[in-house]
């Protein structure tokens, strides 16, 4: 499994509350991505920084997903070039559902 780390500095601080409802109207464009495991939105504490944690099936799956078309979406909605970074995750503790998952 890949994990990729998506980061992007907002042109102004923005509140939870702010930043719940546009990551809210993306949502659903997630789901069903083909090797989506998981993804999570994020915020950083003074509201300066967001972006998200994704969960991928493989290293291909993620790499065809952030497509410049990908990116162009991420600087029309919060007006920030997103970075991408991936990093291997050969093992996943979910407390949810009780499970310890190996890539293996």
């Amino acid at each position: 499994m890949i994990t990729a780390l998506v980061q992007f500095q907002l042109p102004e601080p923005t509140t939870l509350q702010r930043a719940r409802e546009l990551f809210m109207g993306s949502a659903p464009n997630y789901l069903g991505v083909d090797g989506l495991v998981r993804k999570y939105y994020l915020l950083s504490g003074d509201g300066r920084s967001a972006g998200g944690a994704y969960l991928w099936r493989t290293l291909e799956q993620a790499e065809s997903f952030y497509s410049d078309a990908w990116s162009q979406m991420i600087m029309e909605r919060y007006g920030a070039q997103p970075t991408v970074s991936y990093f291997q995750t050969p093992v996943v503790v979910d407390n949810l559902i009780g499970e310890i998952v190996d890539d293996g």
